[in-house]
């Protein structure tokens, strides 16, 4: 498998599960005037540890020059308020009763679908629109409709208590237990 196939993937891992553990240090900030905003402090410490700390190491170890064209700074510095601004509004979403199945999955059919249409704004094909074959139009429609199907027709959560400390997205139901008790006969 090629190496940058293992990162895709790894991102689709760490993004399939970031709605659901932003939503629940959400819930388990227990702050309901405050929460999202608390949530995200975090985030953005966790930002700061990834997304700085790391590369500077990585950088200092790799001997790197310390020049940074304005070009490669101004796009890198929109790609990270975009980025970050996404992730708030994600938060903003859960605080507005907004489900991580529902609203990652709104997210993740609907990113792909912009970042295609930008991406012909921005670099168009050789011959136009016009050259762009069948299959790119369905993926497109498919990308839309998947998220569509998925946000109406998503499962409804068990009815639990959830435990104190556990986050709520990650509780599941004990199977109930049959009752000693017929029917016919009086309690």
């Amino acid at each position: 498998m090629s190496s940058w196939l293992v990162f895709a993937l790894m991102t689709v891992l760490s993004w399939g599960l970031y709605g659901i553990f932003l939503h629940s240090g959400q819930s388990a900030m227990k702050d309901p005037a405050n929460a999202l905003y608390k949530s995200f402090l975090f985030v953005g410490l966790a930002y700061f540890l990834t997304a700085v700390l790391a590369p500077l190491a990585m950088l200092a170890t790799r001997k790197a020059d310390w020049n940074f064209p304005a070009a490669g700074m101004g796009w890198s510095l929109l790609a990270g308020i975009v980025g970050a601004l996404g992730a708030f509004c994600v938060l903003l979403a859960f605080g507005n009763k907004g489900s991580p199945g529902v609203v990652m999955s709104i997210v993740f059919a609907g990113a792909p679908i912009v970042n295609a249409l930008v991406a012909l704004w921005l670099n168009p094909p050789t011959g136009g629109l016009g050259s762009i074959r069948w299959p790119f139009y369905l993926g497109i429609a498919m990308a839309a409709t998947g998220g569509c199907l998925v946000t109406l027709f998503k499962p409804a959560p068990a009815k639990t208590h959830a435990h104190a400390n556990a986050p709520a997205a990650v509780v599941h139901a004990a199977p109930a237990k049959p009752s000693m008790v017929k029917a016919s006969e009086p309690s």
